[in-house]
């Protein structure tokens, strides 16, 4: 059913790649516009602007993890007082003795990993953050103080 019209539009029309241009627009300024040029990096906004973003994210992430953390806390506890319960009550019953055995061997392999030294991978990661956290002083307090209000509502 396509009309020879229709062909002929198709052919007048080029294809748009905005995958290109997205690549180059980060997500900050297309969230605050084009009114400053910033490049690629945070830090050449305002400080009300690193303030604001850092305290928005940080108020967010604290809010969920006082969220999680909550749910947490009681899965874990109840689980806790759920098995302690069992095991006063008889149904369940623990062998010390291979409990004893099994952290004896924990220990022990708690031993020589100590002597390791920290893997690369962990030590570029920190890198990395310590890196981050120098470039992005005021997005970076803004995040603690938005975390830190975000735990406390």
């Amino acid at each position: 059913m396509s009309s020879p019209m229709l062909g002929n539009l198709d052919n007048n029309f080029d294809s748009l790649d905005l995958t290109e241009y997205a690549k180059s627009q980060p997500w900050w300024r297309k969230l605050f516009g084009q009114g400053q040029e910033s490049g690629q990096s945070p830090e050449k906004y305002s400080v009300a602007t690193q303030l604001l973003i850092g305290g928005v994210t940080g108020w967010c992430t604290g809010f969920i993890f006082q969220k999680v953390g909550k749910l947490a806390a009681t899965a874990v506890g109840g689980g806790f007082f759920l098995l302690q319960f069992a095991n006063h009550t008889g149904y369940i019953k623990v062998d010390w003795q291979r409990v004893e055995k099994d952290v004896k061997k924990a220990r022990e392999q708690l031993r020589i990993r100590k002597s390791n030294q920290i893997p690369t991978e962990v030590k570029s990661k920190a890198e990395e953050v310590v890196s981050f956290v120098k470039k992005n002083v005021l997005m970076t307090g803004g995040f603690l103080g938005g975390f830190l209000l975000g735990m406390a509502s």
